[in-house]
């Protein structure tokens, strides 16, 4: 395992992180309990020492085992969560979006109920969870302010999504001198991970990126196969059967990354988005102590080299060769700005 700093606050993250979302949630399989301790403890064995949790993610049940399973860890790791989500007043339908709260009371009072249920008296790293940019206020921004001048928290960020996109967001973050921006970015969707990496260089800013979705889903992987029949619960299902069936044939073009077994695809799919100097960590999804293992060596397999990364940049751009739509249509990525930062991106057209 290698380290990164996270932006200039001087948090350090494991360039492989744990995405906690798998933990107290059944989103992305049923886990118990004890499944889920050796999951986190097997990751603390690995080198693994960044751990991203959010409020919502079983209405604090994740932060609650988050917190119960690495007490004996506390020192060693990096601690991460979110607010903006109001689940205190929502019940969840489904995988869908609960309503936001980014009034800044309500923020301050997200901040310490986490911190209560992490039993910490702070958290290293504290992220604004899918924030509109219009929600970014002054007055946010201040209570953001505040909660690092009283030790709440060490860096601030955001995280971005569950859709991809999210430009204006990020570009604000970035151009705020946040310490980190989140978002969902892998081989086959380089659009947003590509532009916050050019906005981070023209703006000559400290903020790190965390990439998060590296596999896409489960296609790099190749957890996702074509004889893959997804759970009705599973969050992957979101994804329409083209992107799938399109990104299967896209893999292949991609299998030099392999480099005759010195790494895996899984592996290559995370050492290439930390090819970037602007990436600081990598968070996939883990599902097992095997993908733990796995995954959490690939910063210790060679490095993605730039006739690598050029042969993809021109794959990408190619479409990897294939002609058929995938089912994702940048007009549906999500926007805050009618759609002024897709365009302005070049994602979407004039």
């Amino acid at each position: 395992m290698q380290y990164r700093e996270l932006g200039d606050s001087g948090v350090e993250v494991s360039e492989v992180g744990f995405g906690a979302w798998v933990v107290g949630t059944d989103w992305w399989g049923d886990r118990d309990e004890d499944d889920q301790r050796e999951m986190v403890e097997h990751a603390v064995e690995q080198g693994i020492t960044y751990f991203d949790t959010g409020d919502v993610y079983g209405h604090g049940q994740s932060e609650e085992f988050l917190g119960d399973f690495l007490a004996p860890y506390r020192e060693e790791v990096t601690l991460a969560t979110k607010i903006g989500y109001d689940f205190y007043n929502n019940p969840q339908a489904g995988h869908g979006e609960l309503p936001k709260e980014m009034d800044p009371g309500y923020l301050r009072e997200a901040v310490e109920k986490s911190l209560d249920r992490l039993g910490v008296e702070h958290v290293e790293y504290l992220q604004l969870h899918n924030p509109n940019v219009s929600e970014m206020t002054p007055d946010v921004l201040e209570v953001l302010d505040e909660v690092r001048e009283d030790g709440l928290a060490d860096a601030i960020g955001v995280a971005l999504g569950p859709s991809i996109g999210w430009l204006a967001e990020g570009d604000f973050a970035i151009e705020n001198e946040f310490d980190g921006v989140q978002y969902v970015g892998n081989l086959l969707e380089q659009d947003v991970h590509r532009h916050f990496v050019e906005t981070v260089r023209e703006a000559g800013a400290d903020t790190s990126l965390i990439a998060r979705v590296p596999h896409s889903s489960g296609i790099l992987n190749e957890q996702v196969t074509p004889d893959t029949e997804l759970d009705a619960g599973d969050h992957r299902g979101f994804r329409p059967d083209e992107w799938y069936e399109t990104g299967w044939e896209k893999l292949e073009e991609l299998r030099f990354l392999e480099r005759d077994g010195e790494r895996t695809m899984g592996q290559a799919a995370i050492q290439w988005l930390l090819s970037f100097d602007e990436v600081a960590s990598v968070t996939p999804t883990f599902r097992s102590k095997e993908d733990i293992t796995e995954w959490a060596a690939a910063p210790d397999t060679p490095a993605v080299s730039d006739d690598e990364q050029e042969r993809v940049a021109d794959l990408y751009e190619a479409n990897f060769g294939v002609e058929r739509f995938d089912g994702m249509d940048a007009e549906d990525y999500r926007t805050s700005v009618d759609g002024d930062d897709l365009r302005d991106a070049g994602i979407l057209a004039d």
